[in-house]
């Protein structure tokens, strides 16, 4: 067994080192839109499933985020005389995201409306949109007028203006979920008979997935504008974005940009084999399978050394350190993980302008999470291993310290080894949930091929494929782990 005296110093060192090492993914610049370095950058936020305003594309081989409103964003970035970057996350993480300062603006569809007005600020209107009810194609005749989707099941975005209307229809059971091929899904698998669409992306939708079709029900106050938002105050970002649109207007290139977009939004040709299906965007998977195990690997050792040092204070006899282990255990895992990976990611920015990349945000979450759990593990472990080894080490004139680390620690590692593989596999599994804050994950990049494609079944079976095997090879490696250190335990 490593002495973990020498270890755990190395290992809190590489935690150091590691974090310092990826501050760059997904991490919006801070400084980015009023920095004085010779190179601007402007740093966008958006959602990219939402075609023709943003959706993907493979450009050689590798998702390319396209649309409407990125062509505008382009131009502001141009005008601005700034680098752009564009970071991807799910709808309603995109004004946390800016409230935190990791992004400088949204334009994502937004509509400005008064609720969003309290919390973000709002540039000029560059579209109005009109809203559309979309539903199956064989039901197309069912919805003629608003009235008949009272008391239906609607579909919609989580955190969108349709779900705001979703929500005005009388005894309407309304479902919202993170995305929108989420919501197509729902349509076509009969879990919602209806669902609430901006037009332009309805009309993508039917354009590319057979089966659906847009009803002749028309929302009230169909006509939807959309503004960008920015953080609340910064009125000379507002100026200069408004000053670019006011030039857009002047030519209707907004008008030109939807098409333009419309006619790149023709769907990607999947292969109806799922394993030609996996060969194809293999590429996608290799890179969430990267994070994945990085974000896993990093989480189960930071975990490991923080729950057994979390362990040993709950054991201390000293009731202070006692009671803050007690704590620390019951608080997180009291508390869900996402709730965990929000305070982390957009709390500290929010509150303490401490901002953690994406990445290190969701390394720091799975660690902390899970050293929760493997506390309890390594103290059961602990008290479990005989009394009377740590009475014989203290009277051969043994530190209690020493005899901890030297005897009876490896002791109740090895005894425990089975529950620590299942927390280790558990880890892996729950590492997807980083992809709500836009870490290019497993499941992040399945979502990706979800929308590029079109496709519901084969990018989750084939993710799902994937985290089987992981864990699959991770369970033989602990059982080979078990064996050997048990080959001694024959009597």
């Amino acid at each position: 067994m490593l002495r973990l005296k020498r270890i755990i110093p190395m290992l809190m060192a590489l935690l150091m080192l590691t974090l310092a090492l990826y501050p760059g993914h997904g991490q919006a610049n801070a400084q980015s839109a009023s920095s004085t370095d010779e190179k601007r950058t402007l740093t966008i936020g958006l959602s990219p499933d939402f075609a023709p305003y943003e959706f993907l594309m493979t450009v050689d081989g590798k998702s390319k985020v396209v649309g409407s409103d990125v062509m505008i964003a382009e131009e502001i970035a141009k005008d601005m005389g700034a680098e752009l970057v564009i970071r991807e996350m799910s709808f309603d993480s995109l004004i946390p995201a800016l409230q935190s300062g990791r992004i400088d603006m949204i334009i994502s569809g937004m509509t400005p409306t008064d609720e969003r007005r309290q919390n973000v600020d709002f540039s000029d209107l560059y579209y109005t949109s009109r809203q559309v009810i979309l539903t199956r194609s064989e039901d197309v005749d069912k919805y003629k007028t608003m009235d008949a989707l009272q008391g239906e099941q609607i579909g919609v975005q989580t955190g969108s203006i349709q779900e705001e209307i979703a929500n005005g229809i009388p005894d309407a059971q309304v479902t919202a979920v993170k995305t929108i091929s989420d919501v197509v899904s729902l349509l076509s698998s009969d879990r919602v008979n209806a669902a609430v669409f901006e037009g332009p992306v309805a009309e993508a939708q039917v354009k590319n997935r057979p089966g659906i079709a847009i009803a002749e029900a028309v929302p009230e106050d169909s006509d939807t504008p959309m503004a960008i938002a920015v953080q609340k105050g910064n009125t000379e970002l507002v100026n200069e974005i408004n000053v670019t649109l006011e030039r857009l207007r002047a030519t209707n290139a907004v008008d030109g940009f939807i098409q333009q977009a419309n006619e790149l939004n023709s769907g990607e040709t999947a292969p109806s084999n799922i394993f030609s299906f996996f060969w194809k965007y293999r590429g996608f998977y290799a890179d969430g399978v990267k994070y994945t195990l990085l974000l896993s690997a990093l989480g189960v050792l930071f975990g490991f050394l923080i729950g057994l040092l979390i362990a040993l204070l709950r054991l201390s006899s000293v009731k202070i350190l006692k009671w803050i282990a007690i704590t620390y255990i019951e608080v997180l895992r009291g508390t869900p993980m996402l709730v965990q990976l929000l305070i982390i990611h957009f709390g500290l920015a929010s509150a303490f302008d401490i901002k953690f990349s994406v990445l290190q945000s969701g390394i720091i979450t799975l660690s902390l999470n899970s050293s929760a759990y493997l506390a309890e593990i390594f103290r059961a472990g602990i008290q479990n291993v005989d009394k009377g080894q740590m009475e014989a080490a203290r009277s051969l004139g043994m530190p209690r310290g020493m005899a901890m680390r030297t005897i009876i620690i490896p002791q109740a590692i090895k005894g425990v080894l089975p529950a620590i593989g299942n927390e280790f596999v558990v880890i892996i599994k729950e590492s997807s949930i980083v992809s709500f804050i836009g870490v290019a994950d497993l499941m992040f990049q399945a979502n990706a091929v979800r929308t590029l494609t079109y496709s519901g079944l084969y990018p989750l079976v084939i993710a799902a494929g994937i985290y089987l095997i992981m864990t699959l090879i991770l369970s033989k490696l602990l059982n080979v782990l078990e064996r050997r250190l048990s080959a001694g335990d024959s009597r």
